[in-house]
């Protein structure tokens, strides 16, 4: 039997109370707060202390400009956020059920997987349940994590660094990821012969940003070879840019192997006959513990565990 005796029932917690910590949190200010969420200032106070009072701490430090959230707030904020947030996702399912729709996923992709295996998966997805809508966003891992943390994707194709939390996470790794070096079609260096990292320590280099994995790994290789890293380099990680720049230049770009093949085979860019011994990575499926995929979120899940085999040679266990 359900246990209907939950703290929340007993203190009569109000959604009001969830958007005013999400507003204060965001506004720092109870003034500007109680504004965006059209109420006086008082019943604003006063929401926040019956909250507080029921709570029995502070969940923000009163200050002379503003307020700013106690680690009690920080909390409550980000678990204020995640319910908000999947009680708009349950009103979008029955809106999209009233509507005749199928429902909605929202998944979160890093670039590799989001031109390799989300294409056949969404195409899976959209022949058999047409009326179902998705949701595809493209971002870094650490973006896609915030959000799937915040209730706002469903599951990802991403990575898991050491300085994640992971205890609400589920990971299944699908394969690491390797690199490569591209450059417009017709460079000079593409007719070299015996070509080795020695011959491009002078190039022009396209690299990832200062900080990130990829570059590390890159000037590392390098002083592996007892060489210097490049140091004629743009930093950038827009594709858009890179492969532009590449076209208008004789700079090298190191990129994952499977977006620069898509690009090589539209003529875009071409790829060297270099060996790059460093790699990203593995990146894998991830979805939350402590939260039920919808019927939406358990087709796509379907979807991308068949087309996985096909386009890394995995195959992973239907839930």
């Amino acid at each position: 039997m359900t246990n209907y005796t939950h703290w929340f029932i007993r203190a009569r917690l109000k959604t009001r109370q969830l958007l005013l910590l999400v507003a204060l949190a965001e506004e720092g200010n109870i003034h500007r707060a109680a504004m965006v969420l059209n109420m006086t200032q008082p019943a604003a106070s006063k929401l926040l202390k019956d909250l507080e009072d029921v709570l029995e701490v502070s969940l923000f430090d009163r200050l002379p400009r503003g307020m700013r959230p106690t680690w009690y707030g920080e909390i409550m904020i980000r678990h204020a956020r995640v319910a908000l947030a999947s009680l708009n996702q349950a009103h979008d399912e029955v809106d999209a059920l009233k509507a005749g729709r199928a429902g909605q996923v929202n998944i979160g992709v890093i670039t590799a997987p989001g031109l390799v295996l989300l294409p056949p998966a969404v195409a899976a997805v959209k022949r058999e349940h047409p009326n179902l809508r998705v949701s595809v966003e493209i971002e870094t891992s650490p973006v896609l994590l915030d959000r799937l943390e915040q209730g706002k994707l469903d599951l990802l194709v991403a990575r898991l660094f050491a300085e994640h939390d992971k205890s609400n996470l589920r990971y299944e790794a699908l394969t690491e990821e390797p690199v490569c070096a591209l450059v417009r079609p017709g460079h000079p260096l593409l007719g070299m012969s015996g070509l080795g990292l020695r011959d491009l320590v002078s190039a022009g280099w396209i690299v990832p940003p200062a900080g990130s994995v990829l570059r590390h790994r890159f000037e590392l290789m390098f002083q592996e070879e007892g060489l210097a890293p490049p140091i004629n380099v743009i930093e950038t990680a827009a594709l858009l840019f890179i492969t532009r720049m590449l076209q208008q230049s004789d700079m090298v770009a190191v990129l994952a192997t499977d977006v620069a093949r898509y690009y090589a085979a539209h003529g875009i860019v071409a790829l060297l006959p270099v060996e790059i011994p460093c790699h990203m990575d593995a990146f894998g499926i991830i979805t939350r513990t402590d939260r039920l995929l919808s019927p939406a979120a358990k087709v796509m899940m379907k979807a991308l565990k068949a087309a996985s085999f096909g386009a890394y040679g995995r195959r992973l266990e239907p839930d």
